[in-house]
């Protein structure tokens, strides 16, 4: 996965937002290949072969019937191998009314598979705490009291060692998607444990996002979805969830060596490709030496670009606007940028008419070459020019721009 000399001593999954249904979709399918890629990375790893764990970081089931987690558990029972850890967290889509709510949702996990809503378990000499929600997605005094005492036991017992944390919503501003879907109840439990490294769902916002991992006080990672993709910025032409939003299966693949460094790769599961970056926690206890806090990577975020030759087009011409199309632009640190600001401008009066902020669909693995979005409500018999802007992740706007004139009929 990268060619740095790092050993692993423990490696575990970690999924989130399955939705399994009552009956089989496509998610079915999908956790299956999840479990089954991560043995085969463990397999091909030179090193260190093993899958010590599974974790589902709550919303398995759609809507938390008995049919889904019957469902999870038959799909676990015939996937999951001898000396691989199952973890499973609920939440507010195991919790819904009509299926018996929090007691019910509790009671179909304990009787169906086996678990306890709230667990801390020593795998490989590494501390896994999983808590679920007192209810939807909150954590009332009695869950932050038992989180707080599972924390002190865990860093009595490995003071160095990270200590893997995991509940469904995100912590509140910190990973991409956390303002929205997040929650702070946990945080008087968390923050003086610099050495947490938290996995969290919820927001179903894709773990490619550099956005996704967060360091501040302790370290934060999203964990996406198996479903559909949602994303978290309310300016973008088609909303939240773009067209493309189904074609989403993402999860995690963790390590950690005897030095207590930790690697985290995010994989996706549709394509079977692992994506092109690591993120690294060399030192856990030690918020100095983290890597991804705001302060430095706003700071020196790079300006994305239009590659040299980069034309844009305007097609489909009508009385009435254009389909304005151009190429991907990229970053000198990533292989993606996050949106574009497509605006468009009438010649003679020089005023701004109409613009659209398009997503890059750059949370698939197999992007798009070249991205459009149409223009429908212009004046007919009209000259105008359309500028396309790329925009990164960290308010970095591109150091170029495209540009192509059309006219209306």
């Amino acid at each position: 996965m990268n060619n740095e000399k790092f050993t692993p001593v423990i490696r575990f999954a970690v999924m989130s937002d399955i939705h399994l249904k009552d009956t089989h979709e496509v998610e079915h399918d999908r956790f299956i290949k999840g479990i089954n890629d991560a043995y085969k990375i463990a397999e091909s790893s030179e090193e260190y072969k093993n899958l010590d764990a599974l974790v589902m970081v709550g919303d398995f089931a759609n809507s938390g019937s008995e049919p889904q987690f019957l469902a999870a558990k038959k799909i676990i029972d015939e996937n999951i191998k001898e000396g691989t850890t199952v973890i499973a967290s609920i939440a507010s889509h195991e919790y819904n009314q009509d299926n018996g709510g929090v007691e019910g949702a509790n009671e179909k996990l304990k009787r169906i598979m086996g678990m306890d809503p709230d667990t801390h378990q020593v795998i490989n000499g590494f501390h896994f705490v999983s808590i679920s929600p007192s209810h939807s997605c909150c954590y009332n005094e009695g869950k932050v009291k038992w989180m707080a005492e599972n924390l002190r036991q865990a860093r009595e017992d490995a003071p160095e060692q990270p200590i893997f944390v995991f509940q469904h919503p995100h912590v509140t501003d910190t990973v991409y998607g956390s303002i929205y879907w997040g929650d702070d109840d946990l945080m008087p439990a968390y923050v003086d444990y610099p050495q947490i490294v938290d996995f969290s769902g919820h927001s179903h916002c894709p773990i490619n996002d550099p956005r996704s991992v967060h360091q501040d006080h302790f370290t934060c990672f999203g964990t996406g979805s198996l479903s559909y993709f949602e994303l978290d910025e309310f300016d973008k032409f088609g909303g939240t969830c773009p067209s493309d939003n189904r074609d989403c299966a993402q999860m995690l693949i963790v390590e950690a060596d005897a030095q207590n460094r930790v690697r985290v790769y995010p994989y996706d599961i549709i394509t079977g490709n692992f994506f092109p970056f690591v993120w690294k926690i060399d030192e856990p206890t030690n918020p100095d030496s983290f890597l991804y806090t705001d302060e430095k990577r706003y700071a020196a975020a790079l300006k994305p670009y239009f590659k040299e030759g980069s034309e844009a087009a305007a097609d489909n011409i009508t009385d009435k606007g254009a389909v304005i199309s151009f190429p991907q632009a990229v970053e000198d640190d990533l292989p993606f940028v996050n949106c574009y600001d497509v605006t468009v401008r009438n010649d003679e009066t020089g005023l701004i008419e109409s613009v659209h902020c398009i997503w890059s669909s750059y949370y698939l693995y197999n992007m798009p070459e070249r991205c459009s979005v149409p223009f429908e409500s212009l004046k007919s018999g009209t000259a105008y020019t359309a500028t396309i802007k790329a925009r990164g992740f960290f308010k970095n706007t591109s150091s170029n721009s495209l540009t192509v004139k059309f006219t209306t009929k």
